[in-house]
């Protein structure tokens, strides 16, 4: 529910296609990150993979409120190696006592029929963490989405601090989102997550990873740009 005179907050359906969850201007933006990074000759692209670059291996944290393990389409209603990996990590994170709690991100997404939150929950109960010390947020679609709804939480739950976990590449992006929206965060990657660092898949992930933070941050400036304060709702 909304409060009179405001615009509803676009959130992607279930199951939501890449054209749905692309939500008010994101085709657009998706264009011009295209036609900018094609007319600089890739330039803003490149800028943006020093970026993810650095990123990857996370930064000192002291121990906050809450890990957030960001989610990850499952493969048959079972978690990839990757997710694996981000649950694992956090995980061992809990049990070192950087933080009292997990969140695991993730709705129903793709062909699955469970949300990417409660094969998360299920593994880390088989892990033996006690169900009291893990939360899901089962709504999201992606990552900004992932991040959007755990800000709701934290603030009802006057948290503030947060460890973001997920692969190494992911985490200049995810960042950027986090920051974004105001968030109090520090990010822990998972090494060992596929593919392998150094690898010509992991290079490939990386300049994808750049594109995607290009196109982001070109979505942010578009929406100042034009004003939109439905579009920049969903990015701050």
């Amino acid at each position: 529910m909304t409060d009179e005179g405001t615009t509803p907050i676009y959130t992607a359906p279930p199951r939501a296609s890449f054209w749905q969850m692309l939500g008010p201007g994101g085709l657009i933006s998706f264009g011009l990150a295209l036609i900018g990074g094609g007319m600089l000759l890739g330039a803003p692209v490149f800028w943006r993979l020093r970026q993810v670059l650095r990123a990857a291996d996370g930064n000192e944290f002291s121990p906050s409120d809450v890990i957030l393990v960001l989610g990850r389409r499952l493969q048959n209603d079972r978690a990839t190696q990757v997710f694996e990996a981000r649950l694992d990590h956090a995980a061992r994170l809990l049990h070192e006592g950087m933080a009292p709690r997990i969140v695991i991100a993730g709705g129903l997404t793709g062909t699955a029929s469970v949300s990417e939150a409660e094969v998360g929950r299920e593994r880390l109960l088989n892990q033996g963490i006690q169900p009291e010390k893990i939360l899901v947020e089962d709504r999201s679609q992606h990552t900004l989405e992932n991040l959007f709804n755990l800000r709701e939480t934290l603030r009802g739950n006057t948290w503030s601090t947060l460890i973001l976990v997920s692969d190494p590449l992911h985490l200049a992006r995810a960042g950027a989102l986090a920051r974004g929206l105001g968030m109090d965060f520090h990010c822990s990657p998972a090494t060992a997550c596929p593919p392998l660092r150094g690898s010509p898949g992991w290079w490939a992930r990386a300049v994808y990873e750049a594109f995607l933070l290009h196109w982001y941050h070109t979505g942010v400036a578009y929406s100042r740009l034009i004003r939109s304060e439905r579009q920049l709702s969903r990015l701050t």
